[in-house]
């Protein structure tokens, strides 16, 4: 009776033991089933990344076509942009040729108004405005003055002194015509630049009237004189018909 007991615990003992190491096999990793991939799936990752390669591939290709197409426009727009300036500069340099004309232009318009403007110049005078009667004799060179003015275009001659002053240099004329009642002293008229004396004009006989004259081109700057002197110890005769005179005109500006 006691042998079965023994018996029988130990076959319990072994029950137990196997059922725990079936239960401990069926935990363990190396027995869990996990399930691999197979043949078909790696094909279609493949065909996908083939896929997506070939789609970046021609990506990149039209970007480089893109770049291509991009660097071409950039040289055709340099080009033009040098084009441009290559007409920006010709056009400067027409403007710039017309502007010099244009100044010169002006230049000659405002020579020519100045020219037009001093080249009235002209003017004629007798000795006397009215009455009869002799000038002088004065013991020194004396200035004629001649009052009766018949024109003075531009005004250079003054009446009050009997001076003309050039307004512009240039090629001047004078006249001077001198009458004289004969007998003694005689007339004797000069043609005075800058006080230096140029022409003289004279008139000597024993009785009645006679006369003379002279005339010359001068070359005058701006502001040079010319007038008439009366000899010293010399007359000269005029009356209200007016065969003492002086007379004078610009001829050219220089």
């Amino acid at each position: 009776m006691e042998r079965v007991s023994v018996l029988c615990l130990s076959l319990l003992l072994c029950s137990l033991s196997g059922t725990e190491i079936i239960e401990q096999r069926e935990v363990s990793p190396e027995s869990v089933n996990v399930p691999q991939p197979g043949a078909s799936d790696l094909h279609a990752v493949l065909r996908e990344m083939s896929v997506k390669l070939a789609e970046n591939r021609l990506m990149i290709q039209q970007l480089q076509t893109l770049n291509q197409e991009q660097a071409a426009k950039l040289k055709q727009l340099e080009k033009q942009s040098s084009h441009m300036d290559s007409q920006q500069q010709a056009q400067t340099a027409a403007l710039h040729r017309i502007e010099a004309w244009s100044n010169v232009t002006e230049t000659q318009v405002q020579t020519l108004t100045r020219d037009r403007a001093v080249g009235q110049v002209a003017f004629s005078a007798s000795l006397l405005a009215s009455g009869s009667g002799h000038t002088g004799p004065f013991n020194t060179h004396t200035t004629l003055v001649f009052r009766g003015v018949v024109s003075n275009i531009g005004n250079a001659y003054n009446p009050h002194t009997g001076i003309f002053t050039a307004p512009v240099r240039g090629a001047y004329h004078f006249e001077f015509y001198v009458f004289g009642s004969g007998g003694s002293p005689d007339s004797r008229v000069m043609l005075t630049k800058n006080g230096e004396h140029v022409f003289i004009a004279g008139e000597t006989q024993s009785n009645g009237f006679g006369s003379g004259s002279n005339g010359a081109s001068l070359l005058l700057e701006a502001g040079d004189v010319v007038f008439l002197h009366l000899h010293a110890n010399r007359r000269i005769y005029d009356d209200g018909d007016h065969y003492s005179t002086f007379s004078g005109h610009l001829l050219f500006p220089m």
